[in-house]
């Protein structure tokens, strides 16, 4: 009987990340010799093959594939556990991971970590910005155990909580007409260079809550991967922006830009927690949940 180990998923992951048997072999401290030996000993007695060899290059079969995508959910998984036994064994509570799927959400981690982090020094904590499946894939991958996201979407095993509320307003610079205007509509930004962040159309709220269902487009659409010079842009009259309201007023105090409401009843927004339902009675995980909640109600 066939008997699939721990090192066949990481072979498999392995040639497909590196892209050669060789690169793969170094990576995993074997010879190449060692390493064709072990797949080819599974292959005759999975009784199928798991790559097609073409030449030097190597592609998964059908099962190849299907092992490929067992590899990607279970060895993340072994890795945590381990580390998290380690970290039991040194006496230390262990590492939160966060992943981020907006950028002002940053902004907003770093006001409720630092505190976190004074009431527990035993967690460290860790940041990813980017997953190679996106962010619910992270949490089912175990590569992060907390999502911050705008946008929740909802599958089973995950849990969302809201922790922050929030509006998305426009962001415009000292002589802009609609700067002492008491909201902006989806017409008047038809001429407008729109500054975002590098996000689809389809995922950014001044679209798909403002300007696409008044069949509105603006003049040009320009992606800046940084708040600071997003702003900066702003403020010296090459753009607009859509960004939340506590972010603007904090740049405010040093920059001329200023927020407006989006419509005449705003665009409201919350921030969310997302993390595995398996793990929600992890005290260090719930205990980060608890102060998001109270630095929402002081806000």
């Amino acid at each position: 009987m066939a008997t699939l180990e721990r090192i066949h998923l990481a072979i498999l992951l392995e040639v497909e990340q590196q892209g050669s048997l060789t690169a793969a072999a170094a990576r995993l401290h074997l010879t190449q010799s060692a390493l064709s030996h072990a797949m080819r000993k599974l292959e005759d007695q999975l009784g199928v093959a798991v790559w097609h060899r073409e030449g030097r290059s190597l592609r998964p079969t059908q099962a190849g594939e299907y092992l490929l995508a067992v590899a990607r959910r279970v060895l993340p998984q072994l890795a945590l556990a381990e580390a998290r036994i380690r970290q039991f064994a040194q006496g230390e509570r262990g590492t939160l991971r966060f992943g981020m799927e907006c950028h002002p959400c940053y902004q907003w981690l770093l006001k409720v970590v630092s505190p976190y982090l004074a009431a527990w020094p035993d967690v460290d904590v860790d940041v990813k910005q980017k997953f190679q499946f996106g962010g619910i894939g992270a949490l089912f991958g175990y590569e992060i155990d907390l999502l911050v996201t705008p946008d929740p979407l909802y599958r089973a095993g995950l849990r969302f909580e809201p922790v922050f509320d929030y509006e998305q307003v426009l962001v415009v610079g000292p002589d802009h007409p609609l700067r002492a205007a008491p909201f902006a509509r989806p017409e008047q930004l038809a001429g407008e260079v729109l500054i975002t962040y590098p996000v689809p159309a389809d995922r950014l709220d001044i679209y798909t809550r403002f300007l696409t269902p008044a069949g509105i487009a603006p003049k040009r659409h320009k992606p800046i991967e940084t708040t600071d010079i997003m702003l900066q842009m702003v403020a010296s009259g090459r753009g607009v922006a859509a960004l939340p309201r506590w972010l603007v007023e904090e740049y405010a105090r040093k920059l001329p830009v200023a927020p407006v409401r989006l419509g005449e009843q705003g665009v409201p927004k919350q921030i969310f927690l997302g993390f595995r339902e398996a793990d929600a009675d992890t005290d260090y995980l719930r205990a980060f949940v608890g102060f998001a909640r109270e630095h929402r109600e002081a806000g």
